[in-house]
């Protein structure tokens, strides 16, 4: 059988990229319709996630080989990865799904100031000077939407965490299987989210805990679908493509979120035309980065 070549295993990881992304998107419509709080979404969605990988069989020979070192990381990445999820979730109660997923796009600027700190990539102006592109936009969304302070401030911690343990994630996808790692990271964090939602629930004992009917599908869509195939698709991209480009790609979840949010929950009707001036803006670094790394002739 022969080899894949470079550029074909370029155009597959950009596919799986996109895919995850699209699925990405998805997950916020499902926050907004869920009514459970964002601690019991990330609780359902991770503990229904990590049983579901029990069923795949790779999954048990690539924990073995796995060393008590890799695991520790790992586990942290996990937790990581928990609490990422409820600032997610949290950002959108606490505002909506289009203001969310815009602030989320900041991982860019996030990423090109963490990545070289971890990782033998060096530092790149150009990704920096990309990231800061953000700026401006967060400020015009802010300054037309300040009402949302408290979920625009979650949705800004989100975006770092998800930096944050994207940039880790790169350093493992490089030597274990994705799989493996994508069960022992939900797996974990799941476990270590379990106390704190059970410290939650005690202080809002109001809280609904067990999902309604249509909670429980869209869980299960938002644990099987957005999460066990988005979540792998984005490792297995990792393997190919650097964090700071896969974490650029993935800033096109607002795109696909915001036309959502609109078609299903018309979220337009919140919205002022500086919001989406400053979600341009922000989104701008996207579509340059592949141009000026064309022009630079920067993999």
């Amino acid at each position: 059988m022969s080899q894949e070549s470079p550029s074909g295993s370029r155009f597959i990881a950009y596919v799986q990229l996109h895919t995850a992304v699209l699925l990405f998107g998805f997950t916020a419509i499902l926050g907004a319709l869920i009514l459970l709080p964002e601690s019991g979404i990330v609780w359902w969605r991770m503990g229904l996630t990590t049983f579901s990988f029990l069923l795949i069989p790779s999954l048990y020979p690539a924990l073995r080989k796995m060393s008590v070192k890799r695991l520790k990381k790992l586990v942290l990445i996990g937790f990581l990865v928990s609490i990422h999820w409820a600032t997610f979730f949290g950002a959108i109660k606490l505002s909506n799904v289009s203001i969310t997923l815009s602030i989320l796009a900041t991982a860019t600027f996030f990423t090109s100031l963490i990545e070289p700190l971890l990782t033998p990539k060096k530092f790149r102006p150009l990704e920096l000077g990309l990231g800061l592109l953000v700026i401006p936009g967060v400020y015009l969304i802010y300054h037309t939407t300040e009402f949302y302070l408290w979920g625009i401030l979650a949705a800004l911690l989100s975006s770092f965490l998800a930096s944050l343990f994207g940039v880790l994630n790169k350093n493992e996808v490089e030597v274990a299987d994705p799989v493996a790692i994508t069960f022992v990271e939900l797996g974990s964090g799941w476990l270590m989210f379990t106390p704190l939602v059970l410290i939650y629930y005690y202080y809002n004992p109001g809280q609904p805990f067990l999902p309604t009917w249509s909670d429980l599908g869209y869980l299960a869509i938002l644990a099987f679908l957005c999460t066990s195939i988005g979540f792998l698709f984005s490792l297995k991209s990792l393997k190919v493509l650097d964090a700071f480009k896969v974490s650029l790609t993935i800033n096109l979840e607002p795109i696909y979120g915001i036309i959502l949010a609109i078609a299903l929950l018309n979220e337009h009707r919140d919205l002022s035309w500086k919001f989406y001036l400053g979600a341009g803006v922000i989104l701008l670094s996207v579509f340059l980065h592949p141009l000026l790394d064309r022009k630079t002739g920067q993999n």
